[in-house]
């Protein structure tokens, strides 16, 4: 099977980006159904069940209502960023998508199609420099709202941005390392390859970028941009209908590309576990499944259906991070703003930075030892487990999340 030509290129392309954000935005409004059925459980109630069968319009239902509800703007607020703001939330959110793997390719009667909208060389940095981007949008909110408590959640969103992008970019230089590629379709194969998900060689690499992005995304227990007690809803305190909801599907976007990048990243992506039959990757303009011994290619034998289960092995791996975000949200507390910067700076950065050296040495090592295959995998996966629980029962000890220091109370409840 060999690639499609530049004109059915453009035609497929297009239909993939109204396909994908078309889910996309699908997934998100029924993310939001999610959140609240599972956040029901957790509390041990209903959830919303009036609205259809189940409650599954009820999304539909709080579309509707919002974009009916009637538009308010404060009467001193900058006028364009007040509006410009959630446009700039949202977009990153949409676009950072684009270059994730859904599914292995999908053959057609005029080419091989690539389940990806964007499959760009330089895949990781891009994710990198449009997730940043987000921040303009939370900031520019509190700003342009010219009130006190939007202006101090837009500060925190910056402040936690910076904080956690050094971590969460350290976080994938031992995947680089591993990988040798920037590509995500690449990223993908090389833990096809290896045998091993790279949450299990890079474990401390994973923690990191889970806890990076549940910053990132401003989910619990690092919403301090929005913290309610403190900051009635903090950035988006002055908006209301659909630019209100604008911020919530650009934050539950954000949540379902995080997932996506987690599951591409370090839990083999679309591939399916125990089964070789979905080894693709293309060398030359060909679809191969492997090399042999001499170099020569393996042709691969694409079909609907193995897209269609790679699709759904891909579709369980984000939902299980998307549940993930869900439950941290309604089980733990909201951090302090000290103890997040204390996190991110005094603690992720120079670990990570150490568990980049640290790895750097090992595949070293390992390559002079002329080590390869499960066996590599099993010795690097080894050296991190040793770091990772390093990094979770000694570091920690109640030094870096502490509370109040005992025997002393808090100046208000004095």
């Amino acid at each position: 099977m060999t690639q499609l030509s530049p004109t059915v290129f453009l035609v497929f392309t297009a239909i993939k980006v109204i396909v994908v954000f078309t889910a996309i935005l699908l997934a998100v409004a029924y993310m939001t159904l999610a959140e609240r059925k599972v956040s029901a459980f957790i509390q041990d109630r209903l959830g919303p069940n009036r609205v259809g069968p189940f409650g599954l319009l009820q999304p539909i239902a709080d579309g509707i209502k919002n974009v009916l509800k009637e538009e308010t703007m404060p009467a001193t607020a900058n006028r364009f960023f007040f509006v410009l703001a959630p446009a700039l939330s949202i977009v990153p959110a949409l676009v950072t998508f684009a270059v994730i793997p859904v599914a292995a390719p999908l053959p057609t009667p005029w080419g091989v199609v690539d389940m990806v909208v964007a499959d760009l060389p330089i895949g990781i940095l891009y994710v990198l420099a449009f997730s940043s981007l987000g921040v303009y949008g939370l900031f520019l909110a509190g700003w342009s709202s010219n009130n006190k408590y939007s202006f101090l959640g837009g500060v925190r969103s910056s402040a936690q941005m910076v904080s956690y992008e050094v971590a969460l970019g350290l976080s994938l230089i031992p995947v680089l390392i591993l990988a040798g590629n920037v590509t995500l379709t690449e990223i993908v194969h090389q833990q096809q390859s290896l045998g091993f998900w790279y949450a299990l060689p890079l474990s401390l690499s994973f923690l990191f970028f889970v806890i990076s992005s549940f910053a990132e995304t401003n989910r619990l227990p690092f919403d301090l941009p929005e913290a309610e007690s403190e900051l009635i809803t903090g950035y988006h305190t002055e908006y209301s209908a659909m630019k209100f909801s604008m911020f919530f599907i650009a934050e539950y976007a954000h949540v379902l590309t995080a997932s996506a990048l987690m599951a591409t990243l370090f839990l083999g992506g679309w591939s399916v576990p125990f089964w070789s039959g979905d080894d693709m990757f293309w060398r030359a303009g060909v679809l191969v499944a492997g090399l042999t011994e001499s170099g020569q290619p393996i042709l691969a034998s694409p079909a609907w259906w193995k897209t269609l289960v790679t699709f759904v092995a891909f579709a369980v791996k984000t939902s299980f991070f998307v549940f993930l975000f869900i439950w941290v949200r309604w089980t733990l507390p909201r951090f302090r703003y000290d103890q997040v910067m204390h996190l991110g700076w005094k603690v992720m950065l120079p670990v990570a930075l150490a568990y980049v050296i640290l790895v750097a040495g090992t595949v070293l090592v390992l390559d002079q030892l002329g080590v390869e295959g499960f066996l590599f995998g099993s010795a690097l996966t080894a050296v991190s487990g040793i770091a990772t629980a390093g990094f979770i029962f000694f570091v920690d000890r109640d030094r870096i999340l502490r509370g109040a220091p005992r025997g002393r109370l808090p100046v208000s409840s004095r």
